[in-house]
């Protein structure tokens, strides 16, 4: 989320709306955005509908026990509704991939 934060202008300039997901809570999320100068909003997913949704559930076995939590990714989504670009797991890190695609977006509809 950070390296969003850092395209914000970018992103911003192409008239794209940057939303954070969370399985966290709202309180945690806040926290996390004080913390961390994220400016956008992070949604608290606490029920994991949206993670499941987009098939992101990921399980992890800590000493015996399992957890579900969300595996890390980016989505540009259209105006439409139609995911256009997608970043999952270790490339959902860098948003280049993402910010490049926001910019090609907004050339296409002037």
């Amino acid at each position: 989320m950070k390296a969003f934060q850092a395209s914000m202008a970018k992103m911003e300039g192409s008239d794209t709306q940057v939303l954070g997901v969370s399985i966290d809570s709202p309180f945690a999320n806040h926290a996390f955005a004080m913390q961390n100068g994220i400016t956008f909003p992070i949604l608290g997913d606490m029920d994991a509908k949206a993670i499941k949704a987009y098939g992101l559930e990921k399980e992890y076995h800590i000493g015996g026990a399992t957890m579900a939590s969300a595996r890390r990714a980016t989505f540009l989504i259209d105006k439409e509704g139609k995911i256009t670009a997608e970043q999952v797991d270790s490339e959902a890190v860098d948003p280049t991939k993402i910010v490049d695609a926001c910019q090609i977006s907004q050339h296409k509809t002037k």
